[in-house]
């Protein structure tokens, strides 16, 4: 937590730590400063560092300071944070209920509920309802003529308005879910389980008066539906609606940064995944656009995903010109950033960066740094967390090692890929065509390889004409190395050519 303090979140902590008076005596701020200045954490330092603390205080100590933490970063960015505003306002009208002010508290929650549904944050406005009827039932405090009606109608509103938030927003979180399980769905089955389970939840789902979350989790679940189902067009769509809602509603995008710059971001995807190059462009300098105001750089979550989006995009470009060697200036500055942002980083994101990594190297010929960052992706303890990148690694591995000329190791890779491909929940016809390939392909005469790649080229397009059996394609452009060997040119000039920038 101190840690990821900025100097002006320190700066407001001691201020606030210092509001009553003396901090003289404030072991916790004591114990504040000694854990800053400390490059590690370390228990018995500390107790020598700071001789006022007592070993038997020392964990009351870090629990009072967490405390106080929390209460001091909550006060200093409560002016970006609506919700957290909003919330305090409730605080505030119990207080006033709590005095017998039942009016002033009812004018508070009248407002709350206001600013609340203008938002579209329909459960702060029905904390406030629930308060309001509490007040209303248990005292007379104005004319009851139809306004027993009023709030009994308003309640049944907000209850159904956050009731569809909820089914939305589960159907989202599952749709992500199975993303990160499966990546694209793999066969005909896949796709009917998926498709009967989103019809099936969107069954009874009302859009006519929705409001601004029902409408963003309508449109996540969709890009979610249509990205696993490999529909990019379909899932452009819905991923520009996203994007569009937020900007029609400019409050609410300045006060749900994240996820605009989620669905900024899942618009570049899909982009990407069209080849929709121009578009892709252009969503890119907005996102960098925003990135490039101060302001909206309000807290660390911000940050790192703007580092998240911005990067992944960046590399993202020079794939898609096959722009290897250019991208690889990218990779010092990323490798910085991954360290200072770890902590916030999941195992899936962090795997993601190392294959792009290792994708940039092994466009640009340095097949040796390639191996080094598919080993990261390969060590991943959870095999589980995207199957299907994981068996892309290790077949890119195999790869490399054979252009590398890592003969020594080949025959040990071989067994690596095939052992994981016993594991896997299904195997698909490009993955056991190319390990078919590189088993045999070092028994090959040399004046046999150049028909060799041809007859697995030919092979892999017949095969990518079945929609399902097109995903390895999207993680390992197969296709444009095969037409390298073949044609005794870098890989990175096949794609440039693909691209438009050779003749």
């Amino acid at each position: 937590m101190i840690k990821s303090l900025t100097r002006s979140e320190k700066r407001h902590f001691r201020l606030f730590a210092n509001r009553q008076g003396s901090t003289e005596g404030l072991k916790f701020l004591q114990l504040f400063d000694a854990l800053d200045a400390a490059a590690h954490y370390d228990d018995e330092r500390i107790l020598a560092q700071v001789p006022a603390i007592k070993k038997v205080q020392l964990a009351n100590l870090k629990a009072n300071l967490y405390r106080q933490l929390l209460a001091s970063l909550r006060m200093y960015h409560a002016g970006q944070n609506l919700d957290i505003q909003l919330r305090e306002q409730l605080d505030y009208a119990r207080v006033l209920y709590n005095r017998g002010l039942y009016q002033q508290s009812l004018r508070m929650l009248e407002r709350v509920k206001q600013a609340a549904q203008q938002v579209g944050m329909s459960h702060i406005a029905l904390q406030a309802l629930d308060f309001e009827k509490l007040i209303e039932a248990q005292y007379i405090t104005r004319s009851l003529r139809g306004r027993a009606q009023q709030i009994s109608t308003e309640a049944l509103t907000l209850v159904e308005h956050v009731s569809q938030q909820h089914v939305l927003s589960n159907l989202a979180l599952r749709m992500y879910g199975f993303y990160l399980q499966i990546g694209h769905a793999r066969n005909q089955s896949d796709f009917e389980k998926l498709t009967t389970f989103f019809r099936s939840s969107l069954a009874n789902v009302d859009m006519r008066n929705a409001d601004f979350f029902e409408r963003l989790y309508y449109h996540q679940a969709h890009v979610w539906y249509y990205t696993i189902t490999q529909n990019f067009l379909a899932c452009y769509r819905y991923a520009q609606k996203w994007v569009d809602l937020f900007e029609d509603n400019p409050t609410i995008r300045e006060q749900q940064t994240m996820l605009y710059l989620k669905g900024l971001h899942n618009l570049l995807v899909t982009s990407y995944n069209l080849l929709y190059y121009s578009k892709f462009s252009e969503v890119l300098a907005r996102l960098e656009a925003f990135a490039d105001n101060p302001d909206r750089r309000s807290n660390p979550n911000i940050e790192m995903l703007l580092f998240l989006y911005i990067y992944t995009n960046r590399i993202n470009a020079y794939f898609m010109r096959g722009r290897f060697t250019e991208g690889l200036s990218i990779i010092p500055s990323l490798l910085t950033h991954l360290k200072q942002f770890q902590q916030q980083l999941d195992p899936h994101r962090l795997m993601v960066f190392y294959y792009k990594i290792a994708s940039l190297y092994f466009g640009s010929g340095d097949f040796n740094k390639a191996i080094e960052y598919l080993t990261k992706v390969i060590q991943f303890k959870d095999s589980a967390l995207r199957e299907d990148i994981q068996c892309f690694a290790r077949i890119l591995n195999l790869i490399a090692h054979y252009e590398a000329g890592r003969d020594e190791s080949l025959d040990y890779q071989v067994k690596s890929v095939y052992r994981f491909l016993g594991k896997m929940n299904d195997q698909q016809q490009m993955q056991v065509a190319i390990f078919q390939f590189l088993r045999t392909v070092g028994d090959l005469n040399p004046r046999e390889l150049k028909n060799a790649f041809i007859q697995l080229k030919d092979q892999l397009i017949a095969i990518s004409a079945n929609p399902f059996e097109r995903r390895p394609f999207m993680y390992l452009d197969i296709v444009s190395w095969l037409e390298s060997k073949i044609e005794n040119r870098p890989v990175q000039e096949i794609m440039q050519r693909k691209f438009g920038l050779l003749k």
